[in-house]
């Protein structure tokens, strides 16, 4: 059994804030991670640091770009929300495991799924929800608005993750709010499939 030292718990926390931010947006987290890595804020695990490469930034810009405007488009947002679940768990758990170097590969990809890939698709599930249901409310009206403020959850859960890199601190606080963010996120996925109670006929 690995033994956790305080780094590897310190790189847990922040792999959990990068993956929970990629259950906002897929693309905008590794572009933070990578920018921080290429300037030396954030040290990546062995066998990760093609993250912090030009190619990897240019790829992640471009895709990262494309995948916020496409949430502006009308019925298109919904059509990236079912292409974009397996991507938000594929990129949380490569995310989650780039931030622990020390463990075996065993202990540290079934760490990275479970709690990186898990939070990341908890809370892309729960976006989807929400704008599957703003879509049908108000014909996609408020889906701008909602779009804004994921991208804006994608940009301060990643910022956070680097922060608290360079401020052990902030790591505690990027904790709490992302298992508080996910524990939200459940409770509105779950009342999506919660059966409406029928309310009694009048007696005659």
């Amino acid at each position: 059994m690995d033994n956790i030292t305080a780094e590897t718990l310190w790189g847990i926390m922040i792999g959990l804030g990068l993956s929970a931010a990629c259950g906002f947006r897929v693309f905008l987290p590794p572009l933070v991670a990578g920018i921080a890595a290429k300037a030396g804020y954030l040290d990546l695990a062995e066998g990760f640091q093609w993250l912090g490469s030009s190619p990897a930034l240019i790829a992640f810009g471009v895709a990262a770009t494309c995948e916020i405007l496409g949430y502006y488009v009308p019925w298109v947002d919904n059509v990236l929300d079912a292409i974009a679940g397996p991507a938000a768990v594929v990129a949380g758990t490569i995310l989650s495991a780039s931030m622990v170097g020390d463990i075996s590969p065993l202990s540290k990809w079934s760490l990275a799924l479970i709690a990186g890939g898990g939070a990341a698709g908890i809370l892309h599930a729960a976006t989807a929800c929400l704008r599957g249901g703003s879509t049908l409310t108000t014909g996609g009206v408020s889906n701008p608005l909602l779009s804004t403020m994921e991208a804006g959850g994608a940009v301060t859960f990643s910022l956070l993750a680097v922060l608290s890199a360079l401020w052990p601190a902030i790591a505690l606080v990027l904790v709490f709010l992302a298992l508080g963010v996910i524990a939200l996120a459940i409770r509105k996925w779950t009342a999506k499939f919660r059966p409406m109670s029928v309310p009694p006929s009048p007696s005659p």
